[in-house]
């Protein structure tokens, strides 16, 4: 079944991107370093906790990771052993998303500014997208470093908005995380969750104008109205 965009409330003037999960495909390559480095230390890391820190603040894991490992466990050595399998794998160009280079060629065609309010840090950005050719098409990269209130608050997307020129209300945003979609709809972007390792309830579907299957079929719907 083809999947249709609703009824925009009003013609997006920019398009503002998470990163992890929506542009580049490393939630799961950071899923599987987090299951095997727990294996390596007799733990295991159920999918649940994993999912409890998508697209969450870097302090918010952390305290899931010392809730879910107990008293004593070295939540830093452990993300270190964590980073260290991941890191090799994304230098200069993480694995993209399906359709997004062709969907970023198009917004640009259409004239639309482009940003991305991410909680990475701004090292992960360039390790992650560098040697993609991606960047330049981005008037606003947002990182963890240039707000103090990180998903689900608005600040990351109030933020890139302010950075292109542009009103909240007239950005479309695009998540594939709960903490995400919170974080722009609070900004009162016209939200859309493509999901990647997590399914809408129905309190984070209630928050965005649809769910989307993936990029391709996103790009397909915006060329019948823009």
């Amino acid at each position: 079944m083809t999947w249709s965009l609703p009824s925009l409330p009003q013609t997006p003037r920019a398009v503002i991107f998470d990163m992890d999960g929506v542009l580049t495909d490393t939630e799961r390559l950071m899923r599987e370093a987090m299951e095997l480095t727990a294996a390596e230390v007799g733990r295991d890391l159920p999918f649940s906790v994993f999912q409890r820190m998508v697209g969450a603040p870097r302090e918010h894991n952390r305290r899931v990771l010392a809730e879910h490992f107990g008293p004593g466990f070295d939540v830093d050595a452990w993300t270190a052993a964590v980073d260290a399998k991941v890191e090799p794998r994304l230098q200069g160009l993480a694995p993209l998303k399906p359709g997004v280079r062709e969907l970023i060629a198009f917004l640009t065609a259409r004239g639309l500014p482009l940003a991305i309010a991410t909680s990475a840090g701004p090292g992960a950005v360039a390790r992650q997208l560098g040697g993609s050719g991606l960047l330049p098409s981005f008037g606003a990269v947002v990182t963890r470093v240039d707000y103090d209130r990180g998903k689900p608050h608005p600040d990351p997307f109030v933020l890139a908005a302010a950075r292109l020129g542009v009103e909240t209300g007239t950005c479309l945003a695009l998540e594939d995380s709960h903490n995400g979609v919170r974080s722009a709809a609070a900004a009162g972007m016209m939200t859309i969750m493509v999901p990647d390792m997590l399914e809408p309830t129905p309190e984070i579907a209630a928050l965005t104008l649809s769910v989307c299957p993936g990029l391709p079929a996103l790009q397909a719907a915006l060329a019948e109205r823009l």
